[in-house]
C-alpha cells in the first residue's frame, strides 16, 4: 500500500493512494470463500458450487467491499499517524484517473482533504467592546405604563366607533339569511364601507356588500360564521344594523390591575407602580443591551481568531452529504452563513476548553424552563407556576432539535460570559432611539 501526499495550499491537500493486488486479494479470497461455502445454486450441493460461478455472481461485489477496505483504512490510518485535523470528510478527487475494475488489477484512487487554520488567541483587559446602557427617560416610561394599562384592558360601551374600535352588528337579508352578534373590527373593513362603520351608533342601519367590506376569506367566513368554502354561494349584500359600539379602556389604577400586572401583593400603590415599571423597563433595556453585547463580542472574537476555512471545498463537501436535498446554487447563497456558524463554533469550543468550562445538568434544565417561560409569555402568560414549567422544560427537552439548540444556547452563554470578564467594557451611554437604530 502506497499514500502519497501533496499539499496543495495551506488548508488542502490531496492524497493518492495505491491499491496493489497484493493488498486485497487476501481479503478478497477469504470473503469468495465465505459466498461459496453460503451460496445456494439450483443443480449444485451447498458448498460446492464452483469458484468460477461464484466469481461470475458475487466477483464485483466482494471486489469492492475488499478494495474499499483497504482504501479506507489506508487513508484514515494515515490521516490518525499524521494527526491531520480534517473538516468534513474526504472527498474523491475531480481528476480521479481511470481504471478498468477488475479482479487482479492495481488500482490509484485521490482524495481531497481540507483542514482548517488553528484557533489560538489570547484575552485581556486590552480587548475593548463596546456596552450600551439605555438612558431611562420619562417618555418611556409613561409609554410602558400606558402598553400596561392597555394590555390589561377591556372592551366598553363607546358612544361613536372610531378607527380602533368594535362594532357589534346583526346581518340580514331578505331571503333569511340573518347572522346575529357579528363582531366588526373598524380598522378591518376595507373601500366605501368603512365610511359607513366609522361613526356608528347603536341602532344606525345601513347595506354593505361583504365581499367588498371584507376581503379576507378567512375573516369573512368567520364574522358570516360560515365554512370558507362556503362563500361563494352566499349573497354579498347584507343589511346591518348596529347592536352595540365597543372601545377599547385601558385598566384602571387599582390593586386588582396591580396584581395581574406584577403578580398578587406586589405593588401597592401608584408610587410602587412607578418603580416597578422603571424596574422592568430597565431589565428590558438590560437584555436588549446584553443581546447587542454578545453580538458584537461574538463578532469581536471572530476577528480576533482570524480563522481560515477551506470554503471551495465546504462547499463541495455540503453539496455531497446533502445530495438531492439542495442544489449547487443553494448551497453558494446559504454558505456564507454556514461559514461564520462553522467559525463561532470553532472559537466557541477552543473558548469552553481553554477557560475549562462545562456544561452541567442544572445549566441545562434552567436554560430549558426559561425557554418555555418565554414561549408562555408570548400568550400573555407571565406568572406560570414552578411545577408546569418544570413539566414543559421537559416534555420540551425530548425534541432533538429544540434540546440541541437550548444546549448551543447554555455554551453560548459560558463562553460571552467568560470572553466578557476577560475584556475591557467601554460603557457608552446611548438613547433607546439611537440604540435601535444599531
Amino acid at each position: 500500500m502506497n499514500v502519497v501526499k501533496n499539499q496543495i495550499d495551506e488548508l488542502n491537500l490531496q492524497l493518492t493512494v495505491n491499491v496493489a493486488y497484493a493488498d486485497y486479494a487476501e481479503i478478497e479470497k477469504k470473503e469468495l470463500n465465505k459466498c461459496r461455502r453460503t451460496a445456494e445454486f439450483k443443480g449444485f450441493r451447498k458448498g460446492m458450487v464452483p469458484m468460477s460461478l461464484i466469481q461470475r455472481v458475487y466477483g464485483e461485489r466482494v471486489l469492492g467491499e475488499a478494495v474499499n477496505k483497504v482504501l479506507s483504512d489506508a487513508v484514515n490510518g494515515f490521516i490518525k499517524e499524521n494527526n491531520i485535523k480534517m473538516v468534513g470528510e474526504a472527498l474523491p478527487s475531480e481528476d480521479q484517473p481511470e481504471f478498468e475494475w477488475k479482479s487482479g488489477n492495481d488500482f490509484t484512487f485521490k482524495f481531497d482533504i481540507a483542514t482548517t487554520s488553528e484557533v489560538n488567541f489570547e484575552l485581556s483587559k486590552d480587548d475593548k467592546v463596546t456596552y450600551y446602557n439605555i438612558e431611562i427617560t420619562d417618555i418611556a416610561k409613561k409609554e410602558m405604563k400606558d402598553n400596561l394599562l392597555r394590555q390589561f384592558g377591556s372592551l366598553v360601551d363607546a358612544e361613536a366607533a372610531a378607527e380602533e374600535d368594535f362594532v357589534i352588528v346583526d346581518f340580514t337579508q331578505e331571503d333569511g339569511k340573518n347572522v346575529e352578534g357579528a363582531y366588526v373590527g373598524v380598522r378591518n373593513v376595507n373601500g366605501a364601507a368603512k365610511d359607513k362603520f366609522l361613526g356608528a351608533k347603536v341602532g344606525d342601519q345601513f347595506d354593505v356588500n361583504v365581499n367588498e367590506a371584507f376581503t379576507d376569506e378567512t375573516d369573512r367566513a368567520y364574522m358570516l360564521k360560515v365554512k370558507k368554502e362556503e362563500l361563494a354561494g352566499i349573497n354579498p349584500e347584507f343589511h346591518v344594523t348596529v347592536k352595540e359600539v365597543k372601545t377599547f379602556a385601558p385598566a384602571e389604577e387599582n390593586q386588582e390591575t396591580y396584581d395581574k400586572i406584577f403578580g398578587e401583593d406586589k405593588v401597592h400603590s401608584t408610587e410602587e407602580f412607578d418603580k416597578a415599571v422603571e424596574e422592568r423597563l430597565a431589565d428590558n433595556y438590560r437584555q436588549e443591551s446584553d443581546y447587542r453585547f454578545s453580538k458584537d463580542l461574538r463578532d469581536y472574537l471572530l476577528q480576533k481568531a482570524e480563522i481560515k476555512l477551506p470554503e471551495e471545498f465546504l462547499k463541495r463537501w455540503l453539496l455531497h452529504i446533502n445530495e438531492g436535498k439542495f442544489t449547487k446554487e443553494e448551497i453558494e447563497k446559504e454558505a456564507p452563513a454556514f461559514f461564520e456558524d462553522f467559525r463561532w463554533q470553532m472559537v466557541r469550543d477552543y473558548v469552553m476548553q481553554k477557560n475549562s468550562l462545562k456544561i452541567e445538568e442544572s445549566d441545562i434544565k434552567e436554560a430549558a424552563e426559561a425557554y418555555v417561560a418565554y414561549q408562555y409569555a408570548q400568550y400573555g402568560m407571565g406568572n406560570v407556576p414552578d411545577t408546569l414549567l418544570k413539566e414543559s422544560a421537559e416534555r420540551v427537552m425530548k425534541d432533538e432539535n429544540t434540546a440541541r439548540r437550548i444546549i448551543e444556547n447554555v455554551e453560548n452563554q459560558k463562553v460571552i460570559a467568560a470572553a466578557k470578564e476577560a475584556v475591557s467594557l467601554k460603557n457608552k451611554k446611548i438613547s433607546v432611539e439611537k440604540f435601535r437604530e444599531l
